[in-house]
């Protein structure tokens, strides 16, 4: 499997799901299939405890971009390119009164950034479509419901809290850059 992805493909992914969420409403094919599929089991997970259930959804989501992000990267380019960076940074921090090598520094700290960008980026191609399939759904599901509050957040603050959290400790456990 080629671990490098194309920005054009990156570019289409995105495309593709800007239009699944701009025709969510107007083609009901979307809309339907996917509550087809959510309703019985990721709603039915809501249903038993809201709370509880969207902590787990958060957490297999957050566990599932998190193996996307180890098996569609090369994490050891990744590596690499993050530990070249950390050493640039510290020593930009010697030469911080002196602006032409700290500029000299800059620039190439500013180099790695757009291969690092671009290795990152892998797991979107896999993702990024499920997860605007299923923001919508839980757009869906928690109108239908009210609207209500999660330790007094929206689902939205709520998911990405409790994502980013679940996140930094999936990784730190998988390894993942």
């Amino acid at each position: 499997m080629k671990k490098e992805r194309g920005f054009k493909s990156i570019m289409w992914v995105m495309l593709i799901a800007l239009a699944i969420a701009f025709f969510w409403d107007s083609v009901s094919f979307i809309k339907n299939s996917v509550h087809f599929v959510l309703d019985p089991t990721a709603g039915w997970l809501l249903n038993q405890h809201l709370t509880y259930g969207m902590l787990v959804l958060v957490f297999i989501l957050s566990l599932i971009t998190t193996l996307a992000q180890k098996y569609t990267t090369d994490q050891e380019t990744l590596k690499e390119l993050r530990k070249g960076q950390k050493a640039l940074q510290e020593e930009m921090k010697k030469f911080k009164n002196q602006p032409e090598k700290y500029m000299e520094l800059q620039k190439k700290s500013f180099e790695s950034i757009p291969k690092t960008f671009k290795l990152s980026m892998g797991a979107m191609i896999y993702t990024a479509i499920p997860f605007i399939l299923l923001f919508k759904w839980f757009w869906d599901f928690f109108t239908a419901a009210g609207n209500p509050k999660f330790f007094g957040m929206s689902w939205i603050v709520f998911y990405i809290l409790f994502s980013l959290i679940f996140s930094i400790i999936i990784k730190k456990v998988l390894k993942v850059v």
